[in-house]
Protein backbone atom coordinates (compact mmCIF):
# COMPACT_ATOMS: atom_id res chain seq x y z
CA UNK A 1 0.00 0.00 0.00
CA UNK A 2 1.35 3.42 -0.90
CA UNK A 3 0.71 6.70 0.84
CA UNK A 4 -0.80 9.39 -1.31
CA UNK A 5 0.65 12.88 -1.60
CA UNK A 6 -2.01 14.48 0.67
CA UNK A 7 -1.23 11.84 3.28
CA UNK A 8 2.48 12.70 3.06
CA UNK A 9 1.63 16.36 3.56
CA UNK A 10 -0.55 15.53 6.56
CA UNK A 11 2.23 13.43 8.02
CA UNK A 12 4.75 16.24 7.64
CA UNK A 13 2.38 18.72 9.26
CA UNK A 14 1.66 16.30 12.08
CA UNK A 15 5.36 15.74 12.65
CA UNK A 16 5.96 19.48 12.81
CA UNK A 17 3.05 19.87 15.24
CA UNK A 18 4.46 17.08 17.40
CA UNK A 19 7.86 18.77 17.52
CA UNK A 20 6.26 22.07 18.53
CA UNK A 21 4.15 20.35 21.17
CA UNK A 22 7.18 18.63 22.64
CA UNK A 23 8.98 21.95 22.83
CA UNK A 24 6.02 23.58 24.56
CA UNK A 25 5.70 20.69 26.99
CA UNK A 26 9.36 20.97 27.94
CA UNK A 27 8.91 24.62 28.84
CA UNK A 28 5.97 24.01 31.18
CA UNK A 29 6.36 22.47 34.64
CA UNK A 30 4.08 22.02 37.60
CA UNK A 31 5.05 24.26 40.48
CA UNK A 32 4.59 22.96 44.00
CA UNK A 33 4.83 25.62 46.71
CA UNK A 34 7.53 25.35 49.33
CA UNK A 35 6.13 23.83 52.49
CA UNK A 36 6.24 26.00 55.62
CA UNK A 37 8.47 24.60 58.35
CA UNK A 38 9.16 27.70 60.43
CA UNK A 39 6.61 26.65 63.07
CA UNK A 40 8.94 23.98 64.44
CA UNK A 41 10.93 24.91 67.57
CA UNK A 42 14.72 24.91 67.45
CA UNK A 43 14.91 22.35 70.27
CA UNK A 44 12.68 20.42 72.66
CA UNK A 45 12.02 22.47 75.77
CA UNK A 46 10.98 19.53 77.98
CA UNK A 47 13.75 17.08 77.06
CA UNK A 48 15.61 16.02 80.20
CA UNK A 49 19.42 15.75 79.94
CA UNK A 50 19.36 12.91 82.51
CA UNK A 51 17.47 10.52 80.23
CA UNK A 52 20.57 9.06 78.59
CA UNK A 53 21.79 8.71 75.00
CA UNK A 54 20.06 9.72 71.80
CA UNK A 55 16.83 7.91 70.86
CA UNK A 56 16.55 4.89 68.62
CA UNK A 57 13.38 5.49 66.65
CA UNK A 58 13.69 2.18 64.85
CA UNK A 59 14.01 -0.01 67.97
CA UNK A 60 12.91 2.07 70.94
CA UNK A 61 10.96 -0.79 72.59
CA UNK A 62 14.21 -2.77 73.00
CA UNK A 63 15.11 -0.52 75.94
CA UNK A 64 12.69 -2.63 77.98
CA UNK A 65 15.22 -5.47 77.55
CA UNK A 66 12.49 -8.10 77.17
CA UNK A 67 13.11 -10.76 74.47
CA UNK A 68 9.48 -11.84 74.52
CA UNK A 69 8.35 -8.28 73.82
CA UNK A 70 10.84 -8.01 70.94
CA UNK A 71 9.50 -11.24 69.46
CA UNK A 72 5.90 -10.03 69.77
CA UNK A 73 6.69 -6.78 67.95
CA UNK A 74 8.38 -8.65 65.09
CA UNK A 75 5.49 -11.11 64.84
CA UNK A 76 2.94 -8.31 64.84
CA UNK A 77 4.73 -6.47 62.04
CA UNK A 78 4.59 -9.65 59.97
CA UNK A 79 1.05 -10.82 60.74
CA UNK A 80 -1.05 -7.80 61.69
CA UNK A 81 -4.05 -7.49 59.38
CA UNK A 82 -4.21 -3.69 59.39
CA UNK A 83 -0.59 -3.48 58.26
CA UNK A 84 -1.20 -6.14 55.62
CA UNK A 85 -4.15 -4.17 54.25
CA UNK A 86 -2.05 -1.00 54.13
CA UNK A 87 0.68 -2.88 52.24
CA UNK A 88 -1.74 -4.01 49.56
CA UNK A 89 -3.21 -0.53 49.28
CA UNK A 90 0.28 0.85 48.77
CA UNK A 91 1.02 -1.69 46.06
CA UNK A 92 -2.22 -0.75 44.32
CA UNK A 93 -1.34 2.95 44.52
CA UNK A 94 2.10 2.25 43.09
CA UNK A 95 0.59 0.26 40.24
CA UNK A 96 -1.70 3.18 39.42
CA UNK A 97 1.27 5.53 39.60
CA UNK A 98 3.12 3.39 37.09
CA UNK A 99 0.02 3.37 34.87
CA UNK A 100 -0.19 7.18 34.99
CA UNK A 101 3.28 7.42 33.46
CA UNK A 102 1.89 5.91 30.24
CA UNK A 103 -0.99 8.37 29.93
CA UNK A 104 0.89 10.67 27.55
CA UNK A 105 2.61 7.99 25.50
CA UNK A 106 1.49 6.67 22.12
CA UNK A 107 -1.40 4.20 22.26
CA UNK A 108 -2.30 1.67 19.58
CA UNK A 109 -5.59 -0.20 19.25
CA UNK A 110 -7.35 -2.57 16.85
CA UNK A 111 -11.09 -2.70 16.25
CA UNK A 112 -13.65 -4.09 13.82
CA UNK A 113 -17.11 -2.87 12.79
CA UNK A 114 -19.84 -4.95 11.12
CA UNK A 115 -23.10 -3.26 10.11
CA UNK A 116 -25.84 -4.83 7.89
CA UNK A 117 -27.89 -2.68 5.54
CA UNK A 118 -31.60 -2.05 6.24
CA UNK A 119 -32.64 -4.65 3.66
CA UNK A 120 -30.40 -7.22 5.34
CA UNK A 121 -28.99 -8.21 1.93
CA UNK A 122 -25.45 -7.06 2.54
CA UNK A 123 -23.20 -5.96 5.35
CA UNK A 124 -20.39 -3.50 5.68
CA UNK A 125 -17.28 -4.83 7.38
CA UNK A 126 -14.44 -2.65 8.56
CA UNK A 127 -11.23 -3.41 10.45
CA UNK A 128 -8.29 -1.23 11.25
CA UNK A 129 -5.68 0.14 13.61
CA UNK A 130 -6.03 3.41 15.49
CA UNK A 131 -3.12 5.21 17.13
CA UNK A 132 -3.23 8.29 19.34
CA UNK A 133 -0.56 10.27 21.11
CA UNK A 134 -1.72 13.04 23.44
CA UNK A 135 0.85 15.65 24.43
CA UNK A 136 0.71 16.66 28.06
CA UNK A 137 1.16 20.33 27.36
CA UNK A 138 0.79 23.32 29.66
CA UNK A 139 1.75 21.29 32.72
CA UNK A 140 -0.86 18.56 32.26
CA UNK A 141 1.67 15.73 32.15
CA UNK A 142 3.55 16.92 35.24
CA UNK A 143 0.32 17.58 37.16
CA UNK A 144 -0.97 14.10 36.37
CA UNK A 145 2.27 12.63 37.63
CA UNK A 146 2.11 14.67 40.82
CA UNK A 147 -1.40 13.43 41.58
CA UNK A 148 -0.33 9.81 41.09
CA UNK A 149 2.76 10.36 43.25
CA UNK A 150 0.63 11.99 45.94
CA UNK A 151 -1.79 9.05 46.01
CA UNK A 152 1.12 6.63 46.28
CA UNK A 153 2.72 8.74 49.00
CA UNK A 154 -0.55 8.95 50.92
CA UNK A 155 -0.88 5.17 50.84
CA UNK A 156 2.71 4.86 52.08
CA UNK A 157 2.02 7.35 54.88
CA UNK A 158 -1.01 5.30 55.92
CA UNK A 159 1.15 2.18 55.97
CA UNK A 160 3.76 3.86 58.14
CA UNK A 161 1.04 5.19 60.43
CA UNK A 162 -0.32 1.65 60.80
CA UNK A 163 3.16 0.39 61.66
CA UNK A 164 3.80 3.14 64.22
CA UNK A 165 0.42 2.58 65.88
CA UNK A 166 0.90 -1.19 65.83
CA UNK A 167 4.26 -1.13 67.59
CA UNK A 168 2.95 1.28 70.21
CA UNK A 169 -0.19 -0.79 70.82
CA UNK A 170 1.73 -4.06 71.14
CA UNK A 171 4.13 -2.57 73.69
CA UNK A 172 1.28 -0.89 75.57
CA UNK A 173 -0.83 -4.05 75.79
CA UNK A 174 2.18 -6.11 76.81
CA UNK A 175 3.10 -3.72 79.63
CA UNK A 176 -0.47 -3.61 80.87
CA UNK A 177 -0.68 -7.42 80.75
CA UNK A 178 2.46 -7.82 82.84
CA UNK A 179 1.35 -5.10 85.26
CA UNK A 180 -2.03 -6.82 85.69
CA UNK A 181 -0.32 -10.15 86.41
CA UNK A 182 1.96 -8.53 88.96
CA UNK A 183 -1.02 -6.72 90.50
CA UNK A 184 -2.92 -10.00 90.80
CA UNK A 185 0.01 -11.60 92.65
CA UNK A 186 0.35 -8.66 95.03
CA UNK A 187 -3.37 -8.51 95.73
CA UNK A 188 -3.42 -12.24 96.47
CA UNK A 189 -0.64 -11.68 99.00
CA UNK A 190 -2.58 -8.76 100.50
CA UNK A 191 -5.76 -10.83 100.69
CA UNK A 192 -3.90 -13.62 102.53
CA UNK A 193 -2.36 -11.10 104.94
CA UNK A 194 -5.76 -9.50 105.56
CA UNK A 195 -7.34 -12.90 106.26
CA UNK A 196 -4.51 -13.81 108.62
CA UNK A 197 -5.08 -10.55 110.46
CA UNK A 198 -8.77 -11.41 110.83
CA UNK A 199 -7.86 -14.81 112.30
CA UNK A 200 -5.52 -13.18 114.80
CA UNK A 201 -8.16 -10.59 115.77
CA UNK A 202 -10.69 -13.31 116.44
CA UNK A 203 -8.22 -15.11 118.69
CA UNK A 204 -7.60 -11.86 120.56
CA UNK A 205 -11.36 -11.29 120.77
CA UNK A 206 -11.78 -14.65 122.52
CA UNK A 207 -9.00 -13.63 124.86
CA UNK A 208 -10.73 -10.27 125.35
CA UNK A 209 -7.69 -8.47 123.91
CA UNK A 210 -9.58 -7.07 120.91
CA UNK A 211 -13.03 -5.61 120.50
CA UNK A 212 -15.83 -6.78 118.25
CA UNK A 213 -15.46 -3.56 116.22
CA UNK A 214 -11.81 -4.31 115.43
CA UNK A 215 -12.79 -7.76 114.22
CA UNK A 216 -15.52 -6.40 111.99
CA UNK A 217 -13.14 -3.81 110.55
CA UNK A 218 -10.65 -6.57 109.82
CA UNK A 219 -13.34 -8.67 108.11
CA UNK A 220 -14.35 -5.70 105.95
CA UNK A 221 -10.71 -5.05 104.98
CA UNK A 222 -10.23 -8.73 104.07
CA UNK A 223 -13.41 -8.74 101.94
CA UNK A 224 -12.28 -5.59 100.17
CA UNK A 225 -8.85 -7.05 99.46
CA UNK A 226 -10.45 -10.21 98.08
CA UNK A 227 -12.85 -8.24 95.84
CA UNK A 228 -9.98 -6.21 94.36
CA UNK A 229 -8.66 -9.37 92.72
CA UNK A 230 -11.45 -9.21 90.12
CA UNK A 231 -10.00 -6.16 88.35
CA UNK A 232 -6.50 -7.52 87.53
CA UNK A 233 -7.93 -10.90 86.52
CA UNK A 234 -10.29 -9.25 84.05
CA UNK A 235 -7.46 -7.01 82.83
CA UNK A 236 -5.28 -10.05 82.15
CA UNK A 237 -7.92 -11.55 79.86
CA UNK A 238 -8.57 -8.21 78.19
CA UNK A 239 -4.93 -7.37 77.40
CA UNK A 240 -4.04 -10.92 76.35
CA UNK A 241 -6.95 -10.96 73.91
CA UNK A 242 -5.97 -7.51 72.61
CA UNK A 243 -2.45 -8.80 71.95
CA UNK A 244 -3.86 -11.77 70.06
CA UNK A 245 -5.92 -9.44 67.88
CA UNK A 246 -2.88 -7.28 67.12
CA UNK A 247 -0.99 -10.39 66.03
CA UNK A 248 -3.83 -11.62 63.85
CA UNK A 249 -4.77 -14.52 66.15
CA UNK A 250 -8.10 -15.67 67.50
CA UNK A 251 -6.82 -16.48 71.00
CA UNK A 252 -3.73 -15.63 73.07
CA UNK A 253 -0.81 -17.97 73.50
CA UNK A 254 -0.47 -19.84 76.74
CA UNK A 255 3.00 -18.36 77.24
CA UNK A 256 1.51 -14.88 77.55
CA UNK A 257 -0.64 -15.96 80.49
CA UNK A 258 2.36 -17.15 82.48
CA UNK A 259 3.07 -14.40 85.05
CA UNK A 260 6.21 -12.43 84.22
CA UNK A 261 7.54 -9.32 85.99
CA UNK A 262 7.00 -5.95 84.40
CA UNK A 263 10.14 -5.17 82.36
CA UNK A 264 12.41 -2.40 83.56
CA UNK A 265 12.76 0.62 81.31
CA UNK A 266 16.19 1.91 80.43
CA UNK A 267 14.85 5.27 79.31
CA UNK A 268 16.72 7.02 76.52
CA UNK A 269 16.95 10.69 75.75
CA UNK A 270 14.90 12.32 73.01
CA UNK A 271 17.51 14.88 72.10
CA UNK A 272 16.65 14.76 68.40
CA UNK A 273 16.08 17.74 66.20
CA UNK A 274 12.39 18.72 66.03
CA UNK A 275 12.66 18.97 62.25
CA UNK A 276 13.06 15.18 62.20
CA UNK A 277 9.31 15.02 62.68
CA UNK A 278 8.98 16.05 59.03
CA UNK A 279 10.26 12.65 57.96
CA UNK A 280 9.27 10.39 60.87
CA UNK A 281 5.73 11.43 61.78
CA UNK A 282 3.24 9.85 59.32
CA UNK A 283 0.59 12.54 59.84
CA UNK A 284 2.98 15.22 58.59
CA UNK A 285 4.07 13.16 55.60
CA UNK A 286 0.43 12.52 54.72
CA UNK A 287 -0.30 16.24 54.87
CA UNK A 288 2.68 16.80 52.58
CA UNK A 289 1.24 14.41 50.00
CA UNK A 290 -2.06 16.27 50.12
CA UNK A 291 -0.24 19.50 49.27
CA UNK A 292 1.37 17.75 46.30
CA UNK A 293 -2.00 16.36 45.20
CA UNK A 294 -3.68 19.76 45.49
CA UNK A 295 -0.89 21.31 43.42
CA UNK A 296 -1.34 18.62 40.78
CA UNK A 297 -5.10 19.19 40.63
CA UNK A 298 -4.46 22.91 40.26
CA UNK A 299 -2.07 22.15 37.40
CA UNK A 300 -4.78 20.10 35.66
CA UNK A 301 -7.29 22.92 36.12
CA UNK A 302 -4.84 25.42 34.62
CA UNK A 303 -4.06 23.10 31.71
CA UNK A 304 -7.79 22.84 30.97
CA UNK A 305 -7.74 26.54 30.18
CA UNK A 306 -5.56 25.83 27.12
CA UNK A 307 -5.99 23.62 24.05
CA UNK A 308 -5.41 19.89 24.22
CA UNK A 309 -3.24 18.64 21.38
CA UNK A 310 -2.70 15.07 20.22
CA UNK A 311 -1.46 13.19 17.21
CA UNK A 312 -3.76 10.60 15.66
CA UNK A 313 -3.48 8.10 12.84
CA UNK A 314 -5.52 5.22 11.49
CA UNK A 315 -5.10 2.37 9.03
CA UNK A 316 -8.51 1.04 7.92
CA UNK A 317 -9.57 -1.87 5.71
CA UNK A 318 -13.22 -1.99 4.54
CA UNK A 319 -15.27 -4.25 2.31
CA UNK A 320 -18.90 -4.84 1.34
CA UNK A 321 -20.14 -8.38 1.96
CA UNK A 322 -23.15 -9.38 -0.13
CA UNK A 323 -25.13 -12.54 0.35
CA UNK A 324 -23.47 -15.05 2.60
CA UNK A 325 -20.03 -15.56 1.13
CA UNK A 326 -19.38 -12.93 -1.51
CA UNK A 327 -16.67 -10.50 -0.35
CA UNK A 328 -16.35 -7.34 -2.38
CA UNK A 329 -13.23 -5.36 -3.08
CA UNK A 330 -11.19 -4.47 -0.02
CA UNK A 331 -10.40 -0.78 0.25
CA UNK A 332 -7.72 0.59 2.53
CA UNK A 333 -7.09 4.08 3.78
CA UNK A 334 -4.38 5.64 5.90
CA UNK A 335 -4.67 8.94 7.71
CA UNK A 336 -2.50 10.88 10.12
CA UNK A 337 -2.88 14.35 11.56
CA UNK A 338 -3.17 16.47 14.67
CA UNK A 339 -6.16 16.31 17.02
CA UNK A 340 -6.93 19.71 18.51
CA UNK A 341 -9.48 20.52 21.22
CA UNK A 342 -9.70 24.25 21.88
CA UNK A 343 -11.96 25.53 24.70
CA UNK A 344 -13.84 28.63 23.60
CA UNK A 345 -16.76 29.48 25.84
CA UNK A 346 -18.20 27.57 28.81
CA UNK A 347 -19.78 30.28 31.02
CA UNK A 348 -16.72 30.41 33.27
CA UNK A 349 -16.78 26.77 34.39
CA UNK A 350 -13.06 26.10 33.86
CA UNK A 351 -12.11 29.36 35.55
CA UNK A 352 -14.28 28.47 38.55
CA UNK A 353 -12.63 25.06 38.79
CA UNK A 354 -9.19 26.70 38.65
CA UNK A 355 -10.12 29.13 41.43
CA UNK A 356 -11.48 26.26 43.52
CA UNK A 357 -8.25 24.29 43.09
CA UNK A 358 -6.23 27.31 44.19
CA UNK A 359 -8.31 27.57 47.36
CA UNK A 360 -7.91 23.84 47.99
CA UNK A 361 -4.16 24.21 47.67
CA UNK A 362 -4.15 26.97 50.28
CA UNK A 363 -6.25 24.76 52.56
CA UNK A 364 -3.79 21.89 52.09
CA UNK A 365 -0.90 24.19 53.04
CA UNK A 366 -2.72 25.22 56.21
CA UNK A 367 -3.44 21.56 57.00
CA UNK A 368 0.25 20.81 56.61
CA UNK A 369 1.14 23.63 58.96
CA UNK A 370 -1.44 22.37 61.46
CA UNK A 371 0.01 18.85 61.26
CA UNK A 372 3.48 20.24 62.01
CA UNK A 373 2.21 22.26 64.98
CA UNK A 374 0.19 19.33 66.31
CA UNK A 375 3.13 16.97 66.06
CA UNK A 376 5.47 19.35 67.88
CA UNK A 377 2.87 19.99 70.58
CA UNK A 378 2.29 16.27 71.17
CA UNK A 379 5.99 15.61 71.52
CA UNK A 380 6.44 18.47 73.99
CA UNK A 381 3.45 17.27 76.03
CA UNK A 382 4.66 13.66 76.07
CA UNK A 383 8.18 14.75 77.02
CA UNK A 384 6.78 16.59 80.05
CA UNK A 385 4.59 13.58 80.94
CA UNK A 386 7.58 11.23 80.65
CA UNK A 387 9.67 13.44 82.93
CA UNK A 388 6.86 13.65 85.51
CA UNK A 389 6.20 9.91 85.43
CA UNK A 390 9.91 9.25 85.97
CA UNK A 391 9.81 11.40 89.10
CA UNK A 392 6.74 9.59 90.38
CA UNK A 393 8.31 6.22 89.69
CA UNK A 394 11.44 7.26 91.59
CA UNK A 395 9.36 8.37 94.60
CA UNK A 396 7.25 5.22 94.57
CA UNK A 397 10.39 3.07 94.42
CA UNK A 398 11.82 4.88 97.46
CA UNK A 399 8.57 4.33 99.37
CA UNK A 400 8.52 0.64 98.46
CA UNK A 401 12.12 0.26 99.62
CA UNK A 402 11.22 1.84 102.97
CA UNK A 403 8.21 -0.47 103.29
CA UNK A 404 10.42 -3.46 102.56
CA UNK A 405 12.75 -2.37 105.35
CA UNK A 406 9.81 -2.01 107.73
CA UNK A 407 8.60 -5.50 106.86
CA UNK A 408 12.05 -7.00 107.40
CA UNK A 409 12.30 -5.28 110.77
CA UNK A 410 8.86 -6.58 111.81
CA UNK A 411 9.89 -10.13 110.95
CA UNK A 412 13.06 -9.78 113.03
CA UNK A 413 11.13 -8.33 115.97
CA UNK A 414 8.62 -11.17 115.81
CA UNK A 415 11.47 -13.65 115.81
CA UNK A 416 12.80 -12.01 118.96
CA UNK A 417 9.34 -12.01 120.53
CA UNK A 418 9.09 -8.24 120.54
CA UNK A 419 6.27 -8.01 117.95
CA UNK A 420 3.06 -9.98 117.49
CA UNK A 421 1.40 -11.34 114.39
CA UNK A 422 -0.85 -8.31 114.00
CA UNK A 423 2.12 -5.98 113.62
CA UNK A 424 3.65 -8.31 111.06
CA UNK A 425 0.34 -8.48 109.12
CA UNK A 426 0.07 -4.70 109.13
CA UNK A 427 3.64 -4.41 107.85
CA UNK A 428 2.86 -6.97 105.13
CA UNK A 429 -0.24 -5.04 104.05
CA UNK A 430 1.69 -1.73 104.01
CA UNK A 431 4.45 -3.31 101.93
CA UNK A 432 1.96 -4.80 99.48
CA UNK A 433 0.25 -1.43 99.07
CA UNK A 434 3.57 0.33 98.43
CA UNK A 435 4.53 -2.38 95.91
CA UNK A 436 1.25 -1.84 94.08
CA UNK A 437 1.94 1.89 93.95
CA UNK A 438 5.42 1.26 92.60
CA UNK A 439 4.14 -1.11 89.90
CA UNK A 440 1.51 1.41 88.86
CA UNK A 441 4.13 4.16 88.73
CA UNK A 442 6.42 1.96 86.62
CA UNK A 443 3.52 1.15 84.30
CA UNK A 444 2.65 4.83 83.95
CA UNK A 445 6.28 5.62 83.16
CA UNK A 446 6.39 2.89 80.52
CA UNK A 447 3.13 4.04 78.93
CA UNK A 448 4.42 7.63 78.85
CA UNK A 449 7.54 6.34 77.09
CA UNK A 450 5.37 4.52 74.54
CA UNK A 451 3.24 7.62 73.95
CA UNK A 452 6.34 9.73 73.37
CA UNK A 453 7.79 7.47 70.71
CA UNK A 454 4.43 7.12 69.03
CA UNK A 455 4.28 10.92 68.82
CA UNK A 456 7.79 10.89 67.34
CA UNK A 457 6.69 8.40 64.70
CA UNK A 458 8.99 5.68 65.98
CA UNK A 459 8.76 2.37 64.13
CA UNK A 460 11.22 -0.08 62.61
CA UNK A 461 12.66 0.88 59.27
CA UNK A 462 10.92 -0.89 56.38
CA UNK A 463 12.82 -3.61 54.64
CA UNK A 464 14.33 -2.67 51.29
CA UNK A 465 11.72 -3.23 48.59
CA UNK A 466 12.90 -5.96 46.23
CA UNK A 467 10.17 -5.29 43.66
CA UNK A 468 12.57 -3.23 41.57
CA UNK A 469 15.11 -6.01 41.07
CA UNK A 470 16.83 -6.89 37.85
CA UNK A 471 14.30 -9.59 37.13
CA UNK A 472 11.49 -7.06 37.07
CA UNK A 473 9.51 -9.01 39.61
CA UNK A 474 6.85 -7.34 41.72
CA UNK A 475 6.16 -10.07 44.24
CA UNK A 476 4.44 -9.53 47.55
CA UNK A 477 5.80 -12.70 49.11
CA UNK A 478 7.86 -12.27 52.26
CA UNK A 479 11.54 -13.04 51.72
CA UNK A 480 13.79 -13.96 54.63
CA UNK A 481 11.02 -12.97 57.07
CA UNK A 482 10.89 -9.45 55.62
CA UNK A 483 7.58 -7.65 55.51
CA UNK A 484 6.85 -5.67 52.30
CA UNK A 485 7.15 -1.96 52.89
CA UNK A 486 8.05 1.18 50.95
CA UNK A 487 11.46 2.77 50.83
CA UNK A 488 11.80 6.41 51.72
CA UNK A 489 12.27 9.46 49.53
CA UNK A 490 11.90 13.20 49.41
CA UNK A 491 11.75 15.44 46.39
CA UNK A 492 14.66 17.73 45.71
CA UNK A 493 13.46 21.32 45.75
CA UNK A 494 14.73 24.14 43.61
CA UNK A 495 16.75 26.63 45.66
CA UNK A 496 14.51 29.57 44.98
CA UNK A 497 11.21 28.26 43.68
CA UNK A 498 10.56 25.24 45.88
CA UNK A 499 9.06 23.46 42.90
CA UNK A 500 8.85 19.71 42.59
CA UNK A 501 9.63 18.22 39.22
CA UNK A 502 8.74 14.69 38.22
CA UNK A 503 12.16 14.31 36.64
CA UNK A 504 13.98 15.45 39.75
CA UNK A 505 16.18 12.87 41.38
CA UNK A 506 14.83 11.76 44.78
CA UNK A 507 16.77 12.88 47.80
CA UNK A 508 17.64 9.94 50.06
CA UNK A 509 17.47 10.39 53.79
CA UNK A 510 18.71 8.32 56.68
CA UNK A 511 15.42 8.25 58.57
CA UNK A 512 12.17 6.42 57.78
CA UNK A 513 9.94 8.06 55.21
CA UNK A 514 6.48 7.01 54.06
CA UNK A 515 6.88 8.47 50.56
CA UNK A 516 7.78 5.65 48.14
CA UNK A 517 9.83 5.60 44.99
CA UNK A 518 7.87 5.08 41.83
CA UNK A 519 8.91 2.28 39.54
CA UNK A 520 10.35 4.78 37.04
CA UNK A 521 12.44 6.39 39.77
CA UNK A 522 13.72 3.04 41.02
CA UNK A 523 15.62 2.56 37.74
CA UNK A 524 15.46 1.08 34.29
CA UNK A 525 15.93 -2.43 35.69
CA UNK A 526 12.45 -2.26 37.20
CA UNK A 527 10.79 -2.11 33.81
CA UNK A 528 9.40 -5.37 32.47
Amino acid sequence: MSVSTPSRLNFARALAAATLCAALGACVSVRVPKLPTGDLPAHWRNASPQLGPSPDLTGWWKRFDDPQLDALVDEALHDNLDVAQAVWKLRAARALEDASNATFRPHLGFQTIEQPNPQNTASYFQAGFDATWEFGLFGRSGATGHIAQADSGAAAAELQDARVSLVAEVVREYLQLRAAQRGEALLETAAKAAQKKVDLLRVQERLQLASKMEVEQGVAAAAKADSQLADPRAAIVQHAQALALLLGKSEPDAAWLKPTPLPNLDAGNVDSVPANLLRTRPEIRYAETQVLKAAGELGIAKADMYPRLALGSSLTFASLVTGRTHLGDVNSTFAIGPIINIPLFDWGQRRAVRNAREDQLQAALLAYRQAVLKGAAEVETDLAALHASAQRAHGAAAAATASQGSLDLSEKLQGLGQADGLQLADAQLAFTESELDREQARLAHGLAYVALYKALGGAPLPEEDNSGGSDGSHSTERRNDAYPSPTGRRWREAPDEGSHSRDAEPLRESGPSPLPLSRRERGEADRP
